[in-house]
């Protein structure tokens, strides 16, 4: 066979393999994104010792704050623990309330997603004690704030009362990193031994000792030095806090420490 015979057998081989690779269909492609896991954990989640707190279907494990009873303020619908705030508040009576876990934690690593509305206000609270000698979840347990901040119409904030911040007392930085109103954002909480630690959407945002001068410093100068049962517990429920807007949560695990 000439030369020239053999390049052109060569070129039409070339060209069969080309168009079949190009051909080959999307499915048997390499993926190059990360799948998003929706209430539920990951094989190595589950053997680091996460736990769902939201099964996604039910509000089986929570409770609404000194209730026995959680509708209509709280309802699941689409994987969502939604809070319908309008009209209720946490001032409400028989309506109004935080919805709390039914479990107690002590040294914790916590992740919630949440969304919030336009000028909406809510919280993440932890080491939350229920009695009837406290009227809402607030007055025993420290809040990550979750807010609108440029949306809020009730006031000014001190930058402690802003998104991500420990309310009252340690604020976040105002180049945190927030979702637009509507979109998820990811909160996540760490307390060990007193070592406190705030997360927004990957970022730090908060971190402080409770024994420390600074933390003394700042809570004798905040609502809290008035509120006697505020902090005293190291060991408490989670709790989302209602303050009369509608938020959204899904995707809620912990893991003791």
């Amino acid at each position: 066979m000439k030369r020239s015979t053999y390049i052109t057998a060569f070129a039409a081989l070339l060209l069969i393999w080309v168009a079949f690779a190009c051909s080959k269909p999307a499915a048997q492609e390499e993926s190059t994104t990360t799948e998003v896991t929706i209430n539920a954990l990951t094989e190595e989640e589950k053997a680091a010792g996460w736990e769902l707190l939201f099964d996604g279907s039910s509000l089986n494990g929570w409770k609404r704050y000194n209730h026995d009873t959680i509708g209509p303020l709280w309802s699941v619908k689409d994987g969502e623990i939604i809070c319908d705030g309008t009209g209720f508040g946490e001032g409400s009576g028989d309506v109004g309330g935080s919805l709390m876990t039914t479990k107690t934690f002590g040294n914790f690593e916590l992740v919630v997603e949440w969304k919030i509305t336009p000028g909406g206000n809510s919280g993440i609270l932890y080491h939350v004690v229920e009695s009837p000698e406290y009227g809402h979840d607030y007055e025993t347990g420290p809040e990550y704030q979750v807010m609108d901040d440029a949306g809020w119409t009730g006031g000014d904030l001190t930058p402690q009362q802003k998104v991500g911040s420990n309310y009252d007392m340690f604020e976040a930085p105002e180049t945190k990193k927030v979702m637009p109103v509507g979109e998820w954002n990811s909160s996540r909480i760490v307390y060990n031994n007193g070592h406190v630690e705030h997360y927004l959407n990957g970022e730090k945002t908060v971190e402080f000792d409770e024994d420390s001068e600074e933390y003394n410093k700042r809570y004798q100068a905040s609502k809290w030095v008035g509120y006697p049962g505020w902090n005293k517990s190291k060991v408490g429920a989670i709790s989302l806090q209602d303050h009369g807007a509608p938020v959204h949560f899904r995707s809620i695990k912990i893991r003791s420490l």
